[in-house]
């Protein structure tokens, strides 16, 4: 079952959800909005069996992202929960814009808790600015035994490239 927006600031206040900062004005019905962090990696090329990054601080002045390029960022926020699956995704709003969060990988596991990596996908020309509200967490209770999270993405607090 997916959390109401009363529950995940009641959970918030026993500890069993992280949200750093937390900022109550983000807590919608179902979910908390989420902010970009203050820097970006570019793709650039594939060289032999890697992917080549360009990393920069967005200007507080925006940027603008590309139709046709990847792009890997981080939340603002420290994100977690030993008690409940995470579920982080864009917002509709800006979606409907053209701008595209975690189409690959939104599940985040229970007792992972940092400052995520968004993959972003522009496919018009959207221009983004740290600190922006982009995307949504929600909260779901787990059945079953909670296994601690023990893959290599579950700590890093820095924007994480692929490891394959």
């Amino acid at each position: 079952m997916i959390l109401t927006g009363s529950e995940i600031k009641k959970e918030i206040k026993q500890g069993n959800i992280v949200i750093d900062p937390f900022l109550k004005d983000q807590v919608n019905p179902n979910s908390y909005n989420y902010r970009l962090g203050k820097k970006i990696k570019i793709f650039s090329e594939f060289d032999e069996k890697k992917s080549c990054f360009s990393q920069i601080n967005i200007p507080k002045k925006g940027l603008i992202l590309t139709p046709d390029r990847m792009y890997l960022a981080n939340t603002l926020e420290i994100i977690g929960s030993k008690k409940y699956a995470m579920s982080l995704i864009g917002r509709s709003s800006l979606g409907r814009c053209g701008l595209f969060l975690q189409q690959s990988a939104n599940l985040g596991h229970t007792t992972s808790c940092h400052r995520w990596t968004l993959e972003i996908y522009a496919c018009l020309p959207f221009k983004i600015y740290p600190n922006m509200i982009i995307g949504q967490v929600s909260f779901w209770e787990n059945v079953g035994e909670n296994i601690f999270y023990s893959g290599n993405y579950g700590r890093c607090n820095s924007i994480k490239e692929s490891e394959i």
